[in-house]
């Protein structure tokens, strides 16, 4: 499914098979889209319905002006220019800076009188107390990586601003914004490679964990593989699809930009694992659900399990993204240029690529500094003469140590009634409680803890809280 043009709308596939197209047919008195669907049971139906909608809803004629409020230009500039031309999960991350943050923060100040003072004076505040409960009151601090979000809004929109002669100058360049804190990369050792996909062929995880180390895919592009996507004659692998959450719900779209629809060559022992596999599925999914092979496996639970697979692997902690990264760092240090790993790994340019694993191409230049070192440089005592007199001085190489045996272990399932844990961090430990109500539906609650003991004593503490109350009809 190809991007849409801006003003056509949204359409997706539901879970059930059915079409369903959105689009924006209004805005409510605090400036927040309203929306309406349409449903079909195909993809020209739900065009033709959609368009007949748009049909029907008069776009409103915004005049812009100097004078206006920032919040009201803001929300012309996303309308007119992002809305309908960015991916739905995208949109939701723009629309909760805008709508939830922005508007409320500098949205009344005119657009021609907006400062670089009143950005700065609106970051500092909502750095303070800007993440919003659901009574709307500020009680925690919001990231530097949601402050640089923001700020990237207000610029590009005040860029759109300056080319319509409505501001003089961009008062968002130069503004003081939380330092960029580089992440370092986690990846697996050899060794915990080997334990974790032993651990994952215990589980039924092995070819969805190796296709992901041999790749470098998403998370999302790996469960939106279909076997038709497969030439097991050439070996190509095409990636066109992913499978995504929107809000609480799943999403089947193409992937996040141009360059990650692309094709990548698998090994043939890849093949050969894969080719083995498919005659154990029966779907069109080359990772469908347990519960429903009509559709792929869910992100969520994907996470989730190679967590524990992780734990009882007795592996350092990563997360699913993590394998993406394992592929690249040993690309990159068996000499895989960056420009190609960059159209592997489907991203937009070199210079992304080159910004992620820095520190891996710091390293391989050490490397290649230390073998030019070693070759042309000072002699090692292995490499000078033996001394007759002390045969002893030759230095040898130290036998690497062989990899311990391991043996996967077995999962524990849990008792209905009793939640789930997970680590969801290096230091943070997640409980959750999905009981149904007495309105059938279920109402998930959640404790953290850092650690796996402490987490198991707040769950039950809370299970046992709400069993009290009496709203649990049916446990999970």
């Amino acid at each position: 499914m190809g991007r849409r043009k801006n003003g056509q709308g949204l359409i997706r596939q539901r879970k059930d098979s059915r079409w369903e197209g959105r689009c924006v047919v209004g805005y409510d008195e605090k400036n927040l889209p309203i929306t309406k669907n349409v449903l079909a049971k195909t993809k020209r139906e739900v065009e033709e319905k959609l368009k007949a909608l748009k049909e029907t809803v008069q776009k409103p004629v915004v005049k812009t002006a100097a004078d206006m409020p920032f919040g009201e230009y803001i929300d012309y500039w996303y309308r007119n220019f992002c809305e309908l031309s960015i991916a739905a999960t995208t949109r939701l991350k723009y629309e909760n800076d805008i709508y939830k943050h922005i508007i409320p923060g500098i949205g009344k100040i005119p657009l021609a009188a907006l400062k670089k003072s009143d950005l700065e004076k609106f970051y500092a505040e909502q750095m303070k107390s800007g993440n919003l409960d659901r009574n709307g009151v500020g009680d925690k601090k919001l990231s530097g990586a949601v402050i640089r979000s923001m700020h990237t809004r207000i610029k590009c929109a005040l860029d759109q601003a300056l080319k319509e002669g409505l501001v003089n100058r961009n008062e968002a360049i130069g503004c003081k914004l939380p330092p960029k804190k580089n992440k370092e990369i986690e990846v697996l050792s050899h060794e915990e490679i080997a334990r974790l996909l032993i651990q994952a062929k215990e589980e039924g995880f092995y070819e969805l964990i190796l296709l992901g180390l041999a790749t470098g895919m998403r998370r999302g592009e790996l469960l939106g593989l279909k076997w038709d996507d497969i030439n097991f004659t050439t070996g190509e692998l095409s990636i066109r699809r992913e499978y995504t959450t929107l809000g609480s719900d799943y999403i089947i779209s193409t992937p996040k930009t141009k360059s990650s629809v692309r094709s990548v060559h698998l090994p043939q022992s890849v093949l050969n694992i894969l080719g083995e596999y498919r005659e154990t599925v029966s779907s069109d999914w080359i990772f469908p659900s347990p519960l429903d092979p009509t559709h792929p496996r869910s992100p969520t639970s994907c996470r989730s399990r190679l967590s524990d697979m992780l734990e009882r692997a007795e592996c350092n902690h990563i997360p699913f993204h993590g394998l993406r990264h394992i592929f690249s760092t040993m690309a990159l240090e068996n000499g895989l240029d960056i420009k190609t790993l960059s159209a592997v790994l489907g991203h937009s340019s070199a210079e992304t690529t080159i910004s992620v694993y820095s520190h891996v191409t710091g390293e391989m230049e050490r490397n290649a500094a230390k073998k030019m070192d070693d070759a042309f440089g000072t002699p090692k005592p292995a490499d000078l003469p033996l001394n007759d007199e002390n045969p002893d001085d030759r230095q040898t190489p130290e036998q690497e140590p062989k990899p311990a045996e391991f043996t996967a272990k077995k999962s524990k399932k849990r008792k209905p009634g009793t939640g789930c844990i997970s680590k969801v961090s290096k230091n943070t430990w997640q409980g959750k409680y999905t009981p149904r109500g007495k309105d059938g539906k279920r109402e998930q609650h959640i404790v953290y803890a850092k650690s796996a003991e402490e987490c198991e004593r707040k769950l039950g503490e809370m299970i046992g809280q709400i069993k009290i109350q009496g709203t649990d009809v049916s446990e999970r």
